[in-house]
């Protein structure tokens, strides 16, 4: 056996455990672009100016990036996260605004694998930039519930928060400082060196000493400007004119130093607390022109497949992600093989999914090769349906009495069978 393994704090998805895979991202598709929102692909590496103008002083940034020189003398890094990759196309490119995207794919950090955390993981995610409008942002937090919905996920709770903006977040942060110097001793070990930086991360410390600390600190959402106060009493009223239940969590901040005004994070209530953040976003609206662009508003948000799938795993809806995706047909023939070449290609032309086996197998081995492979009908040709023009027709989910039908009429029947 070689011992080449995948590396760790990764995995292997393979084709029988895929299905909930596809049904995750087709059903993120049908939902966000019934709003408009278009495909974007962005690279996986980046230069690594992208992501240190979005964060240097988080964590993600300093401890977790993979980052490297590559041969061309390049210092680039593997995305630890997509909306930084959105907005340096975004600038690049310069689309008219409003301008709507959605994305899939990998992102990299080097962090303690952990239930549902991995070092390559999967998000799925939009990003809409141009306005400051408040309904977007209820728009935006209205789809990812929509899409929770659409994949089975139920148990749900919405957290709300506004981190203002760069008129009185600054205030606030001198507040938070003034506090936290006052209590620095009471600290965690690594936030008792590093608070200067980043004081807003004390907040998220989940260290008991911290969050002791934290407890008595002031909020920013006690503190906002008016225009930002005014932002968030629209968000919250959109939210309640959709007959959307929010919990507002006035220490929910984001990992990245970029996000202003709203944030949001849907907590999966199926989970451990401690890991039940399924995704979350917010704004953003100082994010292009601190990567050099001009100044343009933007919101969204990105969510963890792998999160997801332990949640709709634990609410018992997973299976029906996998639902539509088994094959229609297996076609079993032990009359030379020529049967099941031209038969699967005339079914799969009519949009029937049809499958065979190979290397001229027995009977025995391509009925059970049936069986394993979840079809609903088999379609089998021996040596005398062969001779006669026929196939024989078998329902493997009842095993009712095989019938035959003409071969050139089979596709019809199948197709009318299936219901299709």
């Amino acid at each position: 056996m070689s011992d080449l393994r995948n590396p760790p704090g990764t995995f292997d998805v393979m084709p029988a455990e895929s299905a909930p895979w596809e049904g995750l991202l087709s059903s993120f598709a049908r939902v966000v672009e019934g709003a408009g929102y278009g495909l974007i692909i962005t690279p996986t590496f980046e230069d690594i100016a992208v992501f240190q103008r979005v964060g240097e002083s988080t964590d993600v940034v300093r401890k977790e990036m993979y980052d490297f020189t590559d041969k061309g003398g390049r210092h680039v890094a593997l995305r630890p996260e997509v909306t930084a990759s959105v907005a340096r196309a975004f600038i690049q490119h310069r689309p008219p605004i409003p301008w709507k995207s959605w994305y899939a794919g990998s992102n990299f950090r080097f962090e303690r694998p952990q239930a549902g955390r991995f070092r390559e993981f999967h998000q799925l995610g939009i990003e809409a930039f141009g306005t400051e409008d408040a309904d977007l942002d209820v728009e935006v937090i209205a789809l990812g519930l929509e899409y929770f919905r659409a994949v089975g996920v139920a148990r749900i709770e919405l957290l709300l928060n506004s981190l203002g903006d760069q008129n009185c977040r600054p205030a606030y942060r001198q507040m938070l400082l003034e506090y936290l110097r006052e209590h620095r001793d009471q600290l965690c070990d690594d936030h008792r060196t590093r608070f200067e930086e980043n004081p807003l991360r004390v907040l998220d410390c989940k260290r008991p000493s911290c969050r002791a600390v934290v407890a008595g600190a002031p909020r920013q959402i006690d503190h906002l400007c008016e225009p930002c106060a005014t932002h968030l009493a629209r968000v919250k009223q959109g939210l309640e004119a959709l007959g959307i239940s929010y919990t507002v969590d006035s220490l929910l901040v984001r990992g990245l130093d970029y996000y202003t005004r709203t944030t949001f994070e849907y907590a999966g209530l199926a989970l451990e607390s401690a890991q039940n953040a399924l995704g979350g976003g917010g704004r953003y609206d100082g994010l292009v022109s601190a990567m050099g662009g001009p100044e343009t508003p933007g919101v969204g948000f990105a969510l963890g497949m792998e999160r997801i799938l332990l949640a709709a795993e634990s609410e018992g809806t997973k299976e029906r992600l996998a639902e539509g995706r088994a094959l229609d047909v297996f076609v079993v023939d032990f009359s030379g093989g020529e049967a099941a070449r031209d038969l699967t290609a005339r079914l799969r032309r009519s949009g029937v999914r049809a499958d065979r086996a190979f290397d001229s197998r027995s009977p025995k081995a391509q009925f059970k090769a049936a069986d394993r492979s979840g079809a609903r009908l088999a379609l089998v040709v021996g040596p005398d349906e062969a001779a006669s023009g026929e196939v024989g027709v078998k329902d493997l989910a009842t095993d009712a009495e095989q019938v035959t039908v003409k071969a050139e009429d089979v596709v019809e029947a199948v197709v009318r069978l299936l219901g299709r």
